[in-house]
């Protein structure tokens, strides 16, 4: 089992030059430079809705994670004094365009979609999950299953690798950067690329051997196996990642400043002892919410997104 650093690679960008190619969608605006959207200045662009909507990313089974949450939203209608509603979404493209069109208004993107729901969608980033340490960060994984035949990455060649979705970082641009640069492997030409759509697929077609090998995040790994849906034995670990930040949590930019800063209070004061989402996460060793910020806990995501040609450009 290897680790992937991405300043080992050939694909080595410093975070000067990733942040200068990452600009916002032209109706956003960033005065104070720390590359998320402002908030307006015109109350007439503001927004204080009734409901307010929140989407958690598309990774597992959303009726897991309604349940999961439950405990949280009702924190945060004490802290809003305003009713909080859970939306399952099925992909990161609809949970980016429900932001941009004013749908959603609290969110966790994933890793890869994070700069895309900055720049598209108006994403304000203010959190992640950690530890009670406050160390956080999950590693992406190359798996394939005992017997497959794949003693190590390169073994891939010639046979089939799944991928979630063009999005998401560990779920395809770290590991297509990876695999391109450490071993001179291009998807399509060295092996024959599949899309599951979420991470939870990748890994159970790994466990029933419909695919040879996936790239995933060992965070969801972890949370099915503690669930019982999968089993370790199952799987064999070709490659394992630098860190990476989890799930960002934030708000959408034209919630009014007041309002958005309850959210984040909500986060901050909440008390994860014996609820649902304790239950869940410290699973996977997250039992906390700690600041962070876009401009320097995505500059990584930003350098493998520079390294694969990602344009964030808003369609």
């Amino acid at each position: 089992m290897k680790h992937f650093m991405l300043s080992a690679a050939a694909v080595v960008l410093c975070a000067t030059a990733a942040q200068a190619e990452f600009t916002l969608d032209s109706r956003y605006t960033d005065a104070d430079g720390d590359m998320i959207a402002d908030i307006p200045t015109d109350p007439a662009q503001l927004v204080d809705p009734d409901t307010l909507i929140f989407a958690y990313t598309p990774v597992e089974d959303p009726a897991v994670y309604a349940t999961a949450w439950s405990d949280f939203l009702t924190h945060m209608e004490k802290e809003t004094g305003k009713k909080v509603q859970f939306f399952p979404v099925g992909n990161n493209a609809a949970q980016i365009e429900a932001m941009r069109a004013g749908r959603l208004h609290i969110a966790g993107f994933n890793t890869g979609s994070n700069p895309l729901a900055v720049a598209c969608a108006g994403f304000r980033p203010f959190t992640i999950m950690a530890a009670k340490d406050g160390s956080f960060g999950y590693e992406m994984e190359i798996i394939t299953y005992p017997g497959s035949g794949i003693d190590d990455v390169a073994g891939i060649k010639g046979r089939k690798m799944a991928f979630t979705s063009e999005t998401s970082n560990s779920g395809f641009k770290a590991p297509s950067a990876l695999l391109k640069a450490e071993f001179g492997m291009v998807a399509g030409t060295d092996f024959e690329p599949v899309f599951s759509g979420k991470h939870d697929n990748s890994i159970l077609g790994v466990a029933n051997k419909d695919y040879d090998a996936a790239a995933i995040a060992n965070s969801v790994k972890t949370r099915m196996i503690d669930r019982d849906v999968v089993k370790a034995d199952q799987f064999k670990v070709l490659y394992t990642s630098q860190t990476f930040p989890t799930t960002g949590f934030g708000t959408a930019y034209n919630l009014t400043p007041e309002l958005q800063e309850k959210i984040k209070n909500a986060f901050y004061n909440f008390d994860w002892e014996g609820t649902t989402l304790q239950t869940e996460f410290s699973k996977s060793g997250e039992e906390s919410f700690i600041p962070i910020t876009f401009k320097d806990n995505w500059a990584v995501i930003r350098q493998i997104d520079e390294a694969n040609g990602v344009s964030y450009a808003c369609q």
